[in-house]
């Protein structure tokens, strides 16, 4: 793997990997969900819209286009702390990707008509997404809102329909000059490549673009919980009821984040999580249950701010919400009164390897590049990839107790009930 930054500030990783004649082409913007502009609401997401109405040389569909015309695939999306474009081609396409990259990072077509166009796209995936769909946006969109104080983590990121038909060309304009620059950006190349060639067409494609000035992030931090807080949504198109739970996490990166994440595995991952064992296999109260650390919306990697961990289920009518949050609380007891010993530490470490490996695989290289290029924006070191099993390893029984008795405690959480309206 190599690491450099161009003279306009913009990040590279390569990491070559000859397994197949495949290469991922990944872009990350350092703007997400939680550093939008206030009163605009649902930004970050509309712009990543806007990034595919074309470019200086590439009209309208043209770049979607040319990916798919040489046997490729691509994506789009935007998430708490970054925006994210990537394409995945064959070996021999690493360059044109690297051209129509660059083309949309100098210059964007923003025009009226895109921006009208795209604001009904985002309205529409909106109401087929979270307002006409039963237990829409529950958790993943819910629960920032009613766990979190501070707006930047507490506002609706997927966007209220007002302030989506507010924003003006200005705003997309200025949003694009401000934070599409490459000084906020990072360029992950994984696959099938010679790194010379490709530092060769990195220079030559995104160099000469020009650096943008970049505002501060927004104070993120979030006051600590002293209360349990409970709330309850109706929701017209439910015809069962749901409940989800969130705690605040640990910073990332402290000792602590790395026993939270093992904790996730030995609570909540997998059908012999306690949690499943519990809810599910025991008492029958559900199906499933579900969750994670930035649950849904990416890992417990790809993130830079306070975080939730969450788990969450539908279940019976029957079934109380006070029985459910009461087996959530014995299950997180039974491990303090009882400790962690090392054969559970080593079952969580084992359950935590095998997760971080299927992240680091998946998709053709993309799920590499993905903590390549998080770990350059937000570390500025994407050789924490190699250092994550080892981080996990210095996790002890005693800082698991500790990370129990700071963080799992009840005072720290918020539950949130699915009141159904619908008839079964």
């Amino acid at each position: 793997m190599e690491y450099y930054t161009l003279d306009n500030g913009l990040k590279v990783v390569l990491s070559p990997d000859e397994t197949a004649p495949i290469v991922t082409v990944a872009v990350y913007y350092n703007i997400g969900f939680r550093n939008e502009p206030k009163d605009r609401t649902g930004f970050a997401h509309l712009f990543e819209h806007m990034m595919f109405q074309g470019s200086e040389n590439l009209g309208k569909m043209e770049f979607i286009d040319l990916v798919q015309k040489n046997g490729g695939v691509l994506n789009g999306s935007t998430r708490f702390d970054f925006t994210i474009y990537f394409d995945i081609v064959p070996a021999h396409k690493l360059e044109t990707m690297l051209w129509a990259e660059a083309d949309r990072m100098k210059g964007l077509k923003i025009t009226q008509d895109n921006l009208t166009n795209q604001q009904g796209v985002v309205k529409n995936e909106v109401k087929v997404n979270v307002l006409n769909q039963p237990y829409g946006g529950f958790p993943w969109l819910d629960m920032p809102q009613y766990a979190n104080k501070n707006w930047y983590n507490a506002h609706n990121f997927y966007g209220d329909l007002e302030d989506l038909d507010a924003a003006t060309l200005e705003d997309v304009q200025s949003f694009f000059h401000t934070f599409y620059s490459p000084n906020n950006a990072v360029l992950v190349v994984v696959g099938d490549f010679e790194p010379a060639q490709a530092k060769q067409w990195v220079q030559q494609y995104f160099a000469a673009i020009p650096s943008g000035t970049v505002p501060a992030t927004p104070n993120l931090t979030e006051p600590v919980q002293e209360k349990e807080q409970r709330f309850t949504k109706d929701d017209k198109l439910a015809n069962k009821p749901a409940l989800a739970f969130a705690y605040h996490m640990p910073v990332r990166n402290s000792p602590e984040y790395y026993a939270m994440g093992l904790l996730d595995q030995i609570l909540l991952q997998g059908n012999d999580s306690r949690l499943h064992q519990a809810l599910v296999q025991e008492r029958g109260y559900t199906g499933s249950v579900g969750g994670g650390i930035n649950a849904e919306l990416g890992n417990m990697y790809n993130y830079n701010g306070p975080m939730l961990w969450m788990g969450s289920l539908v279940h019976d009518k029957n079934v109380s919400a006070d029985s459910i949050v009461a087996v959530l609380d014995q299950e997180i007891r039974k491990l303090q009164e009882n400790g962690i010993d090392q054969e559970l530490l080593d079952l969580a470490l084992v359950k935590m390897r095998s997760s971080l490996y299927d992240q680091v695989s998946q998709m053709y290289g993309f799920g590499r590049a993905d903590l390549l290029a998080t770990f350059a924006l937000f570390d500025d070191n994407p050789a924490r990839i190699n250092e994550l099993e080892a981080e996990f390893r210095k996790v002890t029984p005693e800082l698991m107790q500790k990370t129990i008795s700071e963080y799992l405690r009840p005072t720290n959480r918020t539950v949130l009930i699915i009141n159904p309206q619908a008839q079964s």
